[in-house]
């Protein structure tokens, strides 16, 4: 019979194991959290100003360890799991959000899915280089009548010939399309199968006939650069699909639970900088002849953020440990689909109310748009659109309420 000191030894085990950082992972967050302090933070402001991304930041975010972090070390990563990626992830955000969007897209969305859907082949050609920098990574899935149903109205096609697939179609609103040199993109190969007709590729952006068709101006994450993607009889040899052909709902879906988790993650690391900012021009705004963090509905305002930001943090983990070591195949349906889907929805209206807080906290000046707080105000709406808007969030979690 289990005694209670057992069991308080499991329990603690257990609760460490979801909500508390190993040694290993508390040096790794260290260490981005200081080159990104040192290094990207104070690219902030001429990104948001000229929606500028620098050319050298891939290859140097690569040089910093920042890259490759669920890839094996002899391709050139870190050999970390998902719950690490998200980790390193939130703490880029919390001090450039425009990088922390861009290393998601590149990291998680295009390598990490190679990683678990790839062939020998094409894993060996291509991470090395996204794990260095010397390639840049984008997944192209949104197109302009494709949004929240993404799979069924999609327009993109891809048409078998010879040994070559022949790619037709567009794809928007695409982080890092204008720079990419390989996304991860998705075709219809069989329109009269719907969703189940799509197929997944691996296209190099020199292909003759790719094209960024513009790179979009946006309210918030300014600077991450963002595009729309046109393709016109791209041919790409039949090598380059992911998975055999019409799999690619399944491929999709294997990372969607995950970049909910890994989206719940940035929330926690820019509602934390938005505590941080929100707490340091209260104790240095004075009115009334004292600090305003003196006056108890500042400190109400506060104390409200910071329960946000760990609630929230709390949610993001256990989220995250249920996606690391997901199988192949696995995700999109089920427990881990409702989960990560409702951890997704609070962290984006959590970071929503921190933010909005914080930047009420500070007055005049947070309405500035020079201001760290104001680029934080204006990211925020897309964590309620991203990777599937709050409405798609709650429509999945009450599809698996039910369905049980």
């Amino acid at each position: 019979m289990t005694t209670q000191s057992e069991a308080i030894a499991a329990d603690l085990e257990a609760i460490r194991a979801n909500y508390s950082l190993t040694d290993e992972q508390r040096q790794i967050v260290d260490h981005v959290d200081r080159v990104s302090r040192e290094v990207l933070h104070p690219l902030q402001s001429r990104m948001d100003d000229e929606e500028w991304w620098p050319d050298d930041l891939f290859k140097q975010m690569g040089e910093l360890g920042l890259l490759g972090i669920t890839a094996p070390e002899e391709l050139g990563g870190s050999g970390q799991t998902e719950f690490t990626q998200a980790l390193v992830s939130e703490v880029i955000s919390k001090w450039n959000p425009a990088v922390g969007l861009s290393h998601g897209a590149h990291d998680n969305l295009c390598l990490n899915n190679l990683l678990r859907n790839g062939s020998e082949e094409q894993v060996k050609k291509y991470v090395p280089g996204l794990c260095s920098g010397d390639l840049v990574g984008a997944l192209g899935l949104t197109e302009p009548g494709a949004g929240s149903d993404a799979l069924g109205s999609m327009a993109t096609t891809a048409r078998r010939d010879g040994d070559d697939y022949v790619i037709n179609g567009s794809k928007i609103y695409i982080t890092n399309g204008p720079i990419a040199d390989v996304i991860l993109l998705y075709a219809k190969t069989d329109k009269s199968k719907g969703a189940k007709g799509i197929s997944a590729f691996i296209i190099e952006t020199d292909n003759p006939g790719f094209k960024v068709a513009q790179k979009l101006d946006k309210m918030g994450f300014r600077g991450s650069p963002t595009g729309e993607l046109v393709f016109e009889d791209c041919r790409v040899p039949a090598s380059a699909m992911v998975g055999p052909e019409n799999t690619g709902v399944s491929v999709v879906m294997s990372g969607l639970d995950l970049e909910r988790a890994m989206v719940a993650s940035v929330c926690v690391g820019m509602a934390e900088r938005a505590l941080e900012l929100g707490l340091e021009y209260a104790k240095i705004r004075e009115q009334f002849g004292k600090p305003i963090a003196s006056f108890q509905m500042m400190q109400s305002k506060l104390a409200e953020i910071y329960t946000e930001v760990e609630t929230a943090r709390a949610f993001s983990y256990r989220a995250l440990a249920a996606c690391t070591g997901l199988p192949k195949g696995a995700g999109g349906r089920g427990e881990i689909h409702k989960l990560t889907a409702a951890a997704c929805l609070y962290a984006g209206e959590a970071f929503n109310k921190a933010v909005t807080e914080a930047c009420h906290i500070h007055g005049g000046s947070g309405y500035m748009q020079d201001t760290e707080i104001n680029r934080l105000f204006r990211a925020n709406k897309l964590l309620e659109i991203g990777a599937g808007t709050s409405e798609v969030r709650k429509i999945i979690i009450a599809e698996e309420l039910l369905r049980a």
